[in-house]
């Protein structure tokens, strides 16, 4: 058991970014899962849609410095790839 206040009140802290860490890591992968769905049915429209709409998330995302910068342009640029491809 922790002692100091300081401490114990990190572990506070730590517990709730955990959480919130938790939820924009779900909500990037589930954006991707649909991107992805929606690239199997060639729905091109839909899918241009969904990645601005990723596109912005990651780019706030990489500001903010949750994921690295590299990551993020590569993610990107496979699913552009993978859009482009389809008719």
């Amino acid at each position: 058991m922790v002692n100091k206040k300081s401490a114990k009140k990190r572990i506070i802290i730590s517990k709730k970014r955990n959480i919130i860490n938790r939820s924009k890591k779900s909500i990037i992968k589930t954006y991707i899962k649909k991107l992805k769905y929606f690239i199997k049915r060639n729905n091109k429209d839909k899918c241009i849609k969904i990645y601005r709409f990723l596109q912005s998330i990651l780019d706030r995302l990489s500001c903010k410095g949750f994921i690295h910068i590299n990551k993020i342009s590569r993610y990107k640029s496979n699913l552009f790839k993978l859009i482009n491809k389809l008719n």
